[in-house]
């Protein structure tokens, strides 16, 4: 099974935003940012899009999945 790993929390802390402060112009709970940033959530294509787009990434510069043996 895949294991998904997040850049969000470093690009997020790199431009000081908080949590709340970021799910609000995503438009997602805080708590779902948070889980996004423990790797316990995958995000939907539409929200991994925005995410990338917000930090001017592209989805495999904040996303990745490791193959955990």
């Amino acid at each position: 099974m895949a294991e998904l790993i997040t850049k969000i929390h470093e690009l997020r802390r790199s431009q000081k935003l908080s949590q709340g402060e970021l799910a609000e112009v995503l438009g997602i709970r805080r708590e779902t940012l948070s889980h996004l940033e423990n790797g316990k959530y995958n995000p939907s294509l539409k929200l991994a899009m925005d995410i990338a787009k917000y930090f001017g990434k592209s989805v495999e510069e904040v996303f990745e999945f490791v193959d955990e043996e």
